[in-house]
């Protein structure tokens, strides 16, 4: 595995990676090459990353949390807490343009946030030719681009331009990327009646000890967030996303995406997988009902929802809620039942409940594609390959 992941530092293909691989009592955390194109400064285990996307299950874990408590259901619908999101207009298709609408046949629910089936999200035509994308650019409504929280309004101006914009697909009909956790993080602070980020802090990050985890990052911890890297798609070459001295992470940001917008490190972040892998519980601490992470980790979307024109999952992998879950075998590291996502800021998170393994690998490399980079299937391959 050292071999295997050093040649992409060598190779300049990134500047440094950290990577994690546990199972059962067992814990290899590794770093290597340094924080910086042509930087002398190492990488660090405690190096802070944007997780990008692997904000997602975090915050779908922080809705299970007032799911458990009983003060929202799964199949509630959303109006009472969001009214900007009720009386929904649909795309008569989804060519059509943001006027030609037809009625929602039925509210959103938390069920269908928490699944991604409320109707918008990313959209993956390209080019960019439909009315819609245009529409979704043009008010930042996100899912069409890598997260920066500069670029967000409030998150009040945020929710009423989503409410003021048609769905793409009825509530429940297909899965479709992104929005739906953005829209989760306001739920959760309407519901719990305090600011998403604060309730993540005492639900979440406090009682797993996610000390470095949240949505920005504090003048002490400043020099622990590297830059971010985006890749030229003819060169290969890298140039600077969001740099470490001026990153939009050092200020708190108008809008706490649920869906992009947490910066985490490899020990916090496994902290949180280790709980999703012993249903529900860490350190003798109860975070999550067992029944909700049974439902988080299992497939909760049909064959007719998962195979929209916007659907990457890809063959043999399905959604569970805030999470992707694999359902069938179609590489070895592809085990049934193992659940995880990756961001599209260069990390990834992985947890297998049957060999009991959790693997994270943290880089500051932009994916290029929604589907996984070599460099995370050799990570897998070779974690699964030294398991023995």
């Amino acid at each position: 595995m050292r071999r295997l992941l050093s040649g992409y530092v060598q190779r300049g293909e990134l500047p440094g990676l950290v990577y994690l691989v546990s199972r059962d009592d067992h814990l290899h955390v590794e770093t290597m090459g340094s924080v910086s194109v042509g930087g002398s400064e190492p990488m660090e285990r405690d190096t802070i990353f944007r997780i990008a996307s692997l904000s997602k299950p975090v915050t779908a874990a922080a809705a299970m949390v007032l799911v458990d408590e009983g003060r929202m259901r799964l199949d509630d619908p959303i109006d009472t807490w969001l009214p900007e999101l009720s009386n929904r207009r649909v795309l008569k298709s989804r060519a059509s343009p943001p006027e030609e609408t037809v009625p929602a046949r039925r509210p959103i629910t938390v069920r269908d946030l928490l699944t991604f089936t409320m109707g918008i999200g990313s959209i993956m035509e390209m080019p960019d030719t439909l009315p819609i994308q245009r529409l979704i650019r043009e008010y930042r409504i996100g899912g069409d681009g890598p997260p920066l929280p500069s670029l967000f309004p409030t998150t009040g101006e945020w929710i009423q331009r989503l409410g003021s914009i048609p769905l793409i697909a009825q509530p429940g009909e297909r899965w479709m990327y992104h929005v739906s956790a953005d829209v989760l993080g306001v739920l959760i602070s309407r519901v719990s009646g305090r600011s998403f980020g604060s309730f993540m802090s005492e639900r979440l990050f406090g009682p797993l000890g996610m000390k470095d985890t949240g949505f920005s990052i504090s003048a002490e911890n400043a020099p622990r967030l590297p830059p971010s890297y985006s890749v030229d798609p003819l060169k290969k070459t890298l140039s600077v996303f969001d740099g470490a001295a001026d990153s939009a992470w050092l200020r708190p940001p108008p809008f706490e995406s649920g869906g992009g917008g947490l910066v985490s490190t490899v020990d916090d972040y496994h902290a949180f997988c280790r709980m999703m892998l012993n249903r529900g519980e860490l350190g003798g601490r109860r975070i999550l009902s067992d029944a909700s992470v049974r439902q988080m980790t299992s497939d909760q979307l049909t064959p007719e929802q998962r195979s929209g024109p916007d659907d990457f999952l890809g063959e043999g992998r399905s959604w569970g809620l805030g999470m992707a879950v694999e359902i069938e075998r179609t590489a070895d590291f592809r085990t049934p039942g193992r659940f995880g996502w990756d961001g599209g800021l260069g990390t990834t998170a992985w947890t297998d409940p049957v060999e009991r393994m959790v693997t994270i690998l943290f880089t500051q490399r932009m994916m290029e594609s929604p589907t996984a980079p070599k460099l995370f299937t050799d990570f897998w391959t070779s974690a699964y390959e030294a398991r023995g």
